[in-house]
């Protein structure tokens, strides 16, 4: 079973509708047990990473989240999700992250040409880089497949977890993993069949 975690951020409906149509048993959990019974474990987001945070240790489901994956429970961050995989966030202020991933977050704006919009919206390409060729969660996926972004923050500093990255003015973290910790900058749910082969992948893990 894959328990999408419920903790007040990010919209549920797609993303448990693209898992029921690749057949996947999936729940939206926003109690400890389920999350403890689950095999996969999704955290999504969308929003503030400040309120995010604070809603994901209020909930008391961020203790059960890194229990869980201590475990060995494999576990996908989706966006904003993916970014509170990391140690710090520089949004708007300094916020603590869940320290899964080695690594900070930090506004698109410092790496990407002044004239490119922000937030960074639409369609782009994949690249691999690091380990991606050999990642699990990019096996059904190519070099050069597109895929659909929202956000105006980036994952920097994590080299040793990147996987993939997309080229907007200068190349972005796309994707990170770090043995059974996962994560996407771009939404799966939102990417066609490419995101549907993204999520099989990880379902398979």
């Amino acid at each position: 079973m894959i328990a999408i975690i419920d903790y007040g951020v990010g919209n549920l409906f797609s993303l448990c509708s693209s898992l029921c149509l690749i057949g996947a048993e999936v729940t939206v959990a926003s109690d400890a047990q389920t999350l403890k019974r689950a095999d996969h474990l999704i955290l999504p987001g969308v929003g503030a990473f400040a309120d995010a945070a604070v809603k994901l240790r209020e909930s008391g489901l961020q203790e059960i989240l890194l229990t869980e994956v201590a475990e060995g429970t494999p576990l996908l961050g989706i966006c904003l999700g993916m970014q509170m995989l990391f140690e710090k966030s520089y949004e708007y202020g300094e916020h603590t992250g869940l320290g899964l991933l080695h690594g900070t977050v930090r506004p698109i704006s410092d790496y990407i040409p002044a004239e490119l919009k922000i937030p960074h919206i639409g369609w782009n390409a994949l690249h691999f880089c690091g380990k991606g060729a050999e990642s699990p969660l990019l096996q059904n996926i190519r070099e050069g497949d597109n895929v659909y972004f929202v956000h105006s923050f980036c994952a920097a500093d994590c080299a040793d977890s990147c996987i993939a990255t997309t080229e907007y003015g200068a190349e972005l973290t796309a994707a990170v993993q770090k043995g059974n910790v996962f994560g996407t900058q771009f939404h799966p749910e939102k990417s066609g069949d490419v995101g549907l082969n993204l999520l099989r992948a990880f379902c398979n893990q």
